[in-house]
């Protein structure tokens, strides 16, 4: 029985990304081929295939990372094109890396609050001579950050050395940092690589938790099918660069094509 958040999302159709024809050629290589797909606002979208299939190069188009040899990148109604990877995040995109990416010697707090880059720059630095104003916003932007700490669970961690943190909560940390530029769109590049079983659970509930009660839209790269089949309400898969399927979890777990390509027989009976 449908249940009232996914009856929210079944009546949500504005786009706010939308692929088409995305390719990228490196030399005589294929690696993303005419791949389209659309994003409804506050709906999980994800993206797999195996090891090879595309995933990550169409990742960095859609970030600005790499720029696409043809097709249409849109984001929020603009064309994404010519924007610069500072456009995109001042728009509402943050991501995540596939390696986890911290600046060594800050505390956890503070790798957080480089997340705030936007409102340190436009509302910081014009302020430099009202020197009130700016201990004020620092304070305000500190405690911001020491809530997305407690939000993602790693409140009692803001003030030891980045350093110290193990890798499952080194992903938390991305993600809290991620959320401080406060996104309309966030791109997740395999957060749950190199968890264990437990932090991936509570990963997935994290997940879930900014979606549907902050209606945050999420395109997620992933791995983990069980994963994936958990928390997508669409799924596109990859293979060889192309697109060879795009539904809901449970018709991309039927889909013969996706079956033979990825998910192995015995997936078609896997549980989401």
């Amino acid at each position: 029985m449908m249940n009232a958040m996914t009856h929210a999302k079944s009546l949500t159709r504005e786009v706010i990304l939308d692929i088409q024809g995305a390719t990228k050629h490196f030399g005589g290589l294929v690696a993303v081929n005419d791949v389209s797909f659309k994003v409804d606002k506050g709906h999980v979208f994800g993206l797999i295939g195996p090891n090879g299939a595309g995933k990550s190069t169409l990742f960095n188009l859609v970030t600005g990372v790499l720029a696409p040899s043809a097709g249409e990148i849109g984001f929020a109604d603009r064309s994404m094109l010519k924007a610069p990877l500072h456009r995109r995040s001042a728009l509402g995109m943050a991501r995540t890396f596939q390696i986890v990416r911290v600046f060594p010697g800050l505390t956890v707090l503070e790798n957080v609050m480089m997340g705030f880059h936007h409102q340190l720059i436009d509302g910081i630095l014009p302020s430099l001579l009202r020197a009130v104003q700016v201990m004020r916003t620092e304070r305000a932007l500190r405690e911001k950050g020491r809530e997305l700490l407690a939000f993602v669970g790693l409140a009692e961690r803001a003030d030891e050395l980045v350093e110290h943190l193990p890798h499952g909560q080194l992903r938390l940390l991305e993600i809290a940092r991620a959320l401080a530029s406060e996104p309309h769109l966030l791109l997740l590049d395999e957060p749950a690589a190199g968890l264990n079983d437990g932090e991936t659970r509570h990963l997935g509930a994290l997940i879930a938790k900014l979606n549907q009660q902050n209606a945050l839209t999420i395109l997620l790269v992933e791995h983990n099918i069980d994963f994936m089949m958990g928390l997508c309400d669409r799924i596109a898969v990859l293979d060889h660069g192309c697109k060879i399927a795009e539904g809901t979890p449970c018709e991309i777990q039927a889909d013969e094509k996706v079956i033979e390509a990825y998910l192995g027989r015995g997936a078609s009976h896997a549980q989401g």
